[in-house]
């Protein structure tokens, strides 16, 4: 008879929404860092180019280095990049007490965290998102990754941070397609958990579109939380299992990124597949048709793209199969059933595909 071995583990992590947390009088990234242990900083180039404050005062207040990275999908396309992080943090002398200060978008949190995650066995990871997408939904959650042979987050890891710090001044000087694109992710949770933040909006696309922060605050923090919520209560925040209703609309907008060569940004390929999904939906009578016209008239107020000529080709149908090896075995598709609410398929047959990306292109287009 086997001795069964049980193993408990809990993890607890702050999550602050703020703003102007690179001042002097700001103690959110001090009381973080803590006074015992050493850091090094790592700050997306992009970011650091419209807030070149940041790298300065860190090397200044935290007497340590700060390094530039690349942004974007590049940073997770460059395998190399992992090790030079490992050698910058043996260089540094940090023991796995020590902190890794990640400062950038959501692509940059996946290839610094997964980094941190396997130096010393896993390291603390300060995570301080600076776009839409990266505060409202893949900053505040427990998995890094980097791609590899063709397939997005092929490697990867669970490794919950220690603090995540969302500060609503990098929001401000973001290009309008992070600007917009990150609000995909607030559709994508909307649709299958909570009505009224969709009908919220819907009644606020005109304000956020024209850049007025105060909403996109209050985007980021409800689907934050709503991400979170999920994390903590839905009882698989490892993903053991096969489902994924945070994944919904992703199957597809994975295949389009590796498509597209990343040229097609993640919150858009996002809005392109849960578009796609929506019309699905409705084929399949989980939403009403005035539910779907909703939706997706929603989704335009916002200027987000809902179709890419790409979604005809012959290699998306591969975004099925390479998202059943990816979430382990059982094929299991999230779809609202109705707006607000969800259900789980396990079998999605290429008739209904095609017939449903015919159709979003004559919709939308």
């Amino acid at each position: 008879m086997p001795y069964q071995q049980n193993i408990h583990v809990s993890f607890k992590y702050p999550v602050h929404f703020t703003q102007g947390i690179f001042t002097r009088t700001s103690k959110t990234l001090p009381n973080a860092v803590g006074k015992k242990h050493r850091c090094l900083f790592y700050i997306d180039r992009n970011v650091h180019k419209h807030h070149p404050h940041v790298k300065p005062f860190v090397e200044k207040k935290y007497k340590t280095k700060c390094f530039i990275t690349l942004g974007g999908e590049a940073i997770k396309n460059d395998i190399q990049g992992i090790q030079r992080i490992g050698q910058h943090i043996k260089d540094a002398k940090l023991d796995r007490h020590g902190a890794i200060v990640i400062i950038g978008g959501g692509a940059v949190l996946d290839a610094i965290g997964f980094a941190a995650s396997i130096t010393h066995r896993g390291m603390r990871q300060i995570r301080i998102p600076t776009t839409v997408l990266s505060q409202n939904d893949s900053g505040v959650g427990v998995k890094t990754g980097v791609n590899a042979y063709q397939s997005k987050n092929f490697f990867g890891t669970f490794a919950p941070p220690s603090v995540v710090i969302n500060d609503a001044n990098f929001l401000t000087t973001l290009h309008k397609r992070d600007w917009i694109g990150g609000c995909a992710e607030a559709f994508k949770v909307a649709i299958i958990k909570d009505l009224p933040f969709l009908n919220w909006l819907d009644r606020n696309a005109t304000k956020i579109v024209n850049r007025d922060l105060a909403p996109m605050k209050t985007l980021v923090k409800r689907c934050a939380v709503l991400h979170l919520d999920h994390i903590r209560e839905g009882g698989d925040p490892f993903e053991t299992g096969s489902s994924r209703p945070l994944d919904f609309g992703h199957w597809s907008a994975h295949k389009l990124e590796m498509l597209t060569d990343n040229t097609l940004r993640h919150g858009e390929a996002v809005a392109i597949g849960v578009a796609l999904d929506l019309v699905i939906a409705g084929n399949l009578n989980l939403i009403s048709s005035d539910q779907l016209e909703f939706t997706l008239n929603a989704m335009q107020k916002f200027t987000l793209p809902l179709y890419h000529p790409l979604l005809e080709t012959p290699q998306l149908l591969h975004g099925i199969q390479e998202f059943r090896e990816h979430i382990g075995g059982e094929l299991c598709l999230t779809f609202p059933n109705p707006l607000g609410q969800k259900t789980e398929l396990n079998k999605l047959t290429t008739p209904t595909i095609k017939k449903a990306i015919k159709q979003l292109k004559s919709l939308v287009t």
